[in-house]
C-alpha cells in the first residue's frame, strides 16, 4: 500500500475517495476540517445528530456526500488528547469501513502519531481468504495522511503491521499445512533481506541435546518437531534478550485428550511462536539496536502409539525430571526445555509466550494476558509496552507456597498442579528452567484468539504479542536494562 502525506485537508479530500475526518468532544475537528465541514452542510449535521457522534473515542458515523471525491466522509470520535490505541482503534474502524475503496485519506495522524494510524489501518484490512472459493480481499492501495509527519513513522507502523499479519496467517493456517518443518520453511522465506540469522534444531540435535520435555510431547505425531532458532545481532547492541514462543501446531491433548468441542481451536496453540516469529522480523526491519534470540519449540500433541503416558517422567535439557500426570498440559514441557536452552546462551532477560491455560483465560476473559516473572521491573515495562502497544496484560502473583502443588515422589515435579490456580503453577513449573535470569511469562490463552471483527481486530488469530515485544525491544534501545523511566 502507498502511504504518504499530504500537506491540507483539502489536497486529501480532492484525491480519496474516502475522507475520515477526527473529531474530539464537541464536534472539534482536527485541522483545517471546520471549513470542509461546513460545506457539507445541514444533511452532515443531521447524520451527526441521529448517529448521536459527539466526538467521543470509538464514535463513527458515514455519510454520502453526494460527490466523486469523496464520496464517503466518516466522522471519527477520539476524545480528548487521544492516546496511541484510541488512534489506532479509529484508523482501523476507518479501515474496515473502507477496505473496497482504492484511495483512503484521513485526518487522524494531525496530533503527530503516524505510527499506530498507519498500524491500525493496515491491520482492519486483513482477511485469511486462503481457503475461500471466492475472496473478498481488501482493495486499498494508497492511504493519505494529512499532516507533516515523517516517513520513518508510517514505515514503522507499517512493519509493526506486516509482522501482526504474518503471525496471524500462521495461526490462522489449518494444522495440516502447518507441519513444523512447513513452519520453519515459512521462516525461512520470511527473513529473506532480513538480517536474521534461522537454525533449525532437528530430532537428532534435539535428542543430542537432551530436549526430552519438546520430544516426549512430539513422541505421539508421525510429524518431527524441530526448534527453530532465530538471532538478531546488530553491532554496538549493549541489552540481550531472549523471547520463547510455544509452538503446538496442534493439540489433541495427547492420551489425556481433548473434548471434539475443545479442540476446534487447537490449530491456533502456536500463537506464542508465531507471535515471538513475527515480532522478530519487526525488529530487524526496525533495526533495533538489541540482540534477540527468539526461539520455537515446534511440535504436534497426538495420542500415536508411541506416545507419552500419564505417569511417564521426562528429563529435560537442564536434567531436571518432570512426571506428566495430563498429557494436555503439555506447553509447559516444550517451554521448559526452550527455556533452560535460552538460559545457556547468556541473556540479560527472557520473555516467554504462550497459550497456555484455559485457567487464564477463567481468570481474565478473553481480551486479557496475564503476566507472571521473577522480576518485578521487566514486568512493569511489559505491562507499559502493552499500554502503548494497544495489548492488554495484567500483572498476577507467583506464590512461593504454591510450588508445593508440583511435588511428586515420582521426580523433581509433575507437570500439574490441582485444580485451583492452573495459571499460577503453570508458570511456577517454568521458573524452575530460567534459573537466576529475569524473566516475564505471558500467558496468551485468552487474547490470541479474536472472538468477533472489531476496529483493527479480525475474527480468528489476532497476532497477539507481537506489537508488545516490539514495543518492550524499542524500549531496552531507548533505555536499557535496570530502569523503567
Amino acid at each position: 500500500m502507498n502511504i504518504e502525506f499530504v500537506e491540507t485537508q483539502g489536497e486529501a479530500a480532492s484525491r480519496a475517495g474516502v475522507l475520515g475526518l477526527a473529531a474530539g468532544p464537541g464536534l472539534v475537528w482536527q485541522g483545517d476540517a471546520e471549513g470542509y465541514v461546513a460545506s457539507l452542510g445541514a444533511g452532515f449535521e443531521r447524520a451527526l445528530e441521529r448517529a448521536g457522534f459527539k466526538g467521543k473515542a470509538g464514535q463513527s458515523c458515514s455519510y454520502d456526500t453526494g460527490s466523486e471525491n469523496p464520496h464517503t466522509v466518516v466522522a471519527l470520535g477520539v476524545g480528548e488528547a487521544p492516546d496511541a490505541d484510541t488512534l489506532r482503534r479509529a484508523a482501523g474502524t476507518l479501515g474496515r469501513k473502507a477496505s473496497k475503496e482504492a484511495s483512503v485519506a484521513t485526518t487522524l495522524a494531525l496530533g503527530g502519531q503516524a505510527a499506530p494510524v498507519v498500524e491500525g489501518f493496515l491491520l482492519s484490512q486483513y482477511s485469511y481468504d486462503r481457503f475461500r472459493s471466492k475472496p473478498e480481499p481488501a482493495r486499498t492501495d494508497s492511504l493519505l495522511l494529512v499532516g507533516t509527519g515523517e516517513r520513518i513513522d508510517c514505515e514503522a507502523g507499517a512493519a509493526v503491521a506486516e509482522a501482526v499479519s504474518w503471525a496471524r496467517d500462521l495461526v490462522n493456517t489449518p494444522a495440516r499445512d502447518k507441519a513444523p518443518l512447513e513452519i520453519q520453511r515459512r521462516v525461512a522465506e520470511l527473513v529473506e533481506g532480513l538480517d536474521l540469522r534461522v537454525e533449525t534444531r532437528d530430532v537428532p540435535y534435539l535428542e543430542e541435546g537432551g530436549f526430552g520435555g519438546l520430544l516426549g510431547v512430539a513422541a505421539g505425531s508421525d510429524r518431527d518437531p524441530c526448534l527453530v532458532e532465530l538471532w538478531y545481532e546488530p553491532e554496538g547492541s549493549e541489552t540481550f534478550v531472549a523471547l520463547v514462543g510455544k509452538g503446538i501446531t496442534f493439540d489433541s491433548g495427547g492420551l489425556s485428550i481433548k473434548p471434539a468441542q475443545a479442540m476446534e481451536t487447537m490449530k491456533t496453540d502456536m500463537s506464542g511462536a508465531a507471535a515471538v516469529i513475527g515480532a522478530m522480523a519487526a525488529i530487524a526491519r526496525l533495526r533495533l539496536p538489541v540482540r534477540v534470540l527468539g526461539l520455537a519449540p515446534l511440535t504436534d500433541n497426538m495420542p500415536g502409539p508411541l506416545a507419552t503416558k500419564p505417569g511417564d517422567v521426562l528429563t529435560t535439557r537442564n536434567g531436571k525430571t518432570i512426571e506428566v500426570l495430563n498429557t494436555d498440559a503439555e506447553g509447559r514441557l516444550i517451554l521448559a526445555d526452550a527455556l533452560a536452552y535460552a538460559v545457556e546462551h547468556g541473556p540479560d532477560l527472557m520473555v516467554d509466550l504462550a497459550t497456555l491455560t484455559g485457567a487464564c483465560k477463567v481468570a481474565l476473559g478473553d481480551t486479557i494476558a496475564g503476566v507472571m516473572g521473577n522480576d518485578d521491573s521487566l514486568i512493569d515495562r511489559i505491562e507499559r509496552a502493552g499500554e502503548q502497544a494497544g495489548e492488554s496484560v495484567w500483572h498476577l502473583p507467583l506464590p512461593e507456597e504454591y510450588r508445593r502443588l508440583l511435588d511428586t515422589p515420582m521426580a523433581d515435579m509433575k507437570n500439574i498442579g490441582g485444580r485451583w490456580g492452573g495459571a499460577l503453577t503453570a508458570a511456577l513449573l517454568l521458573q524452575e528452567f530460567v534459573g537466576d535470569v529475569p524473566w516475564a511469562h505471558l500467558d496468551i490463552a485468552g487474547p490470541a484468539r479474536w472472538t468477533r471483527d472489531e476496529h483493527y481486530q479480525t475474527m480468528g488469530g489476532s497476532g497477539f504479542g507481537v506489537r508488545t515485544l516490539v514495543q518492550l525491544v524499542a524500549d531496552l534501545a531507548e533505555r536499557g536494562f535496570g530502569t523503567t523511566e
